[in-house]
């Protein structure tokens, strides 16, 4: 009986570390194909100015 308790925490830990390991690599991937990385973020910009500039000159 004393094996079998041992042997309980021991998944519960493992199946934890699991979790958590996978939680990493999904945010790693989604960090990985998130765009900010390849441009978008100075092009979001780019238009923003534009977006401000017409907004000023319309007034």
């Amino acid at each position: 009986m004393e094996q079998e308790k041992d042997n309980f925490w021991l998944y519960i830990g493992a199946l934890i570390v699991a979790v958590i390991i996978g939680v990493f690599l999904l945010k790693a991937r989604e960090n990985e194909n998130s765009g900010w990385e390849n441009g978008a973020y100075e092009q979001s910009k780019a238009e923003v100015e534009k977006q401000m500039q017409k907004a000023k000159a319309a007034k």
